[in-house]
């Protein structure tokens, strides 16, 4: 393949990873890593580097429209970023720590445990109209928004913040382990754990993913591992596809949302578990 030819088709990709990471809040890390290891077959680490960029460029090109559409919960989201940030700096110290074929399994792995709760809770997600949540309750995290699809405004209560913080931190530690924007552990601890509706935290964790991506793109910058020939086709090609992606989320469902939400991870997850025991 000639460079031009890896430089467009990486592009093409990249606009696809960046609307559907958009609209699920997963990032285009969750795509761009299988792609670059498996068809480019570009080494792991690389991959990662390159995709921390795309995060960041996800979160850029959706988080104005999600904003403008009061979709995003800024307080909670910056609330959550105090241990989504904390464990990113750590995830960027550990992955010099991990093998490629552990990091593969690991990814595998965590993209399974977020399918399964998705789809094993997928009728259990409650919005709540009351909370006893004290911390919640103070800082005033509970949000809304109109949802175009249903045609009336949507309260949320939030509650379960401890929980939510601990499965941030992890998350953010994901984050810088694998490249991708955590969304696959985002989305569902705030859907799930603390009660806000898909749509508000796929536009949440659209937010807070470049936050956290940000946090550790340094540590990949000072050892080398961003290629500028490779992200630089994949920032501008995710940048794209965010903000088409961000302006299809108020049009569609929240089961759809979930079910694509859920499809996506398995498929690759399937990929990356082959790629880690092969």
């Amino acid at each position: 393949m000639s460079p031009l030819d890896f430089v467009v088709s990486l592009g093409i990709i990249s606009i696809a990873a960046g609307l559907l990471g958009s609209l699920v809040g997963l990032g285009g890390g969750i795509i761009i890593v299988p792609v670059l290891t498996l068809i480019y077959h570009i080494d792991i680490r690389l991959a990662i580097g390159a995709s921390i960029l795309s995060v960041i460029a996800t979160s850029s090109g959706a988080a104005v429209t999600y904003i403008r559409e009061h979709l995003t919960n800024l307080r909670a989201g910056m609330f959550l970023e105090i241990a989504t940030t904390t464990g990113a700096v750590t995830g960027a110290y550990i992955t010099t720590l991990i093998g490629s074929k552990s990091l593969f399994i690991l990814f595998a792995i965590v993209l399974i445990y977020s399918a399964f709760s998705m789809f094993h809770n997928r009728h259990k997600s409650v919005i709540l109209t009351d909370s006893k949540d004290r911390i919640a309750n103070y800082l005033n995290l509970h949000g809304s928004y109109y949802d175009q699809t249903e045609h009336q405004e949507i309260s949320y209560k939030v509650s379960g913040t401890k929980l939510g913080l601990g499965l941030m931190y992890i998350a953010g530690m994901i984050s810088a382990l694998l490249g991708v924007g955590s969304g696959a552990l985002k989305v569902p601890a705030m859907d799930i754990a603390m009660h806000i509706p898909i749509k508000a935290s796929a536009a949440t964790s659209d937010f807070m993913i470049g936050v956290t991506a940000a946090a550790s793109a340094g540590a990949y910058f000072a050892r080398g591992q961003i290629n500028p020939i490779i992200a630089a086709p994949i920032v501008i090609g995710v940048l794209i596809g965010a903000v088409i992606g961000s302006r299809l989320l108020s049009h569609v469902t929240s089961r759809y949302v979930q079910g694509l939400f859920i499809l996506v991870l398995i498929v690759v997850a399937i990929e990356m578990l082959q790629r880690g025991l092969s």
